[in-house]
């Protein structure tokens, strides 16, 4: 991992905000270099968790210029997030990584987009143990949790997660610019 001063990071903002993208890119420029690597956790398999290989999809085929890992086609996933981090510290020795997932959150978080030092802690609001990610993380609040049914992701439509998809990866195009 590069020096990176990550201890003060934290910022929030909601997708539907027209400020959302420069905030982002404001945020995340500083990270933007030759040993930066996004992974960009969900599946394809469920609304709700493809907030992540939306990114990943959406910053490759606008050819973003460092690794991405996690699109549709090769989504990281609870199945195989092991064998992607340890190829990850194989092939991308000292890389700072910037971690993308979805996330639940209270009724009056949804659409907001944080980025927040520290890695993501995937499948926690499903009850799933993995394996954190990130050196700093980018989370997407698509649903609200439920403590009644931890295991209930309501009806969430493909279009506010494309919506929010294409905000997060258009706030990491634009750092890379700055």
């Amino acid at each position: 991992m590069q020096n990176y001063n990550v201890e003060m990071l934290g910022i929030r903002v909601n997708y539907l905000e027209s400020s959302s993208i420069s905030s982002l890119a404001s945020c995340l420029s500083k990270f933007m270099n030759e040993k930066t690597i996004v992974i960009c956790i969900g599946t394809d398999k469920c609304i709700g968790d493809c907030l992540g290989p939306l990114v990943g999809t959406f910053l490759t085929k606008n050819s973003f210029p460092y690794p991405v890992i996690g699109t549709l086609e090769r989504p990281a996933h609870a199945i195989n997030l092991d064998y992607i981090l340890k190829d990850i510290k194989m092939k991308y020795k000292d890389h700072f990584i910037i971690a993308i997932d979805a996330c639940l959150g209270y009724d009056n978080c949804i659409g907001d987009i944080q980025v927040k030092s520290g890695p993501v802690h995937p499948g926690k609001g499903v009850g799933k143990t993995l394996p954190h990610v990130g050196d700093i993380s980018i989370v997407g609040v698509v649903d609200t949790i439920d403590n009644s049914d931890l295991f209930s992701i309501k009806n969430i439509r493909l279009n506010f997660i494309m919506n929010m998809a294409d905000i997060i990866s258009q706030g990491l195009l634009q750092a890379v610019k700055k």
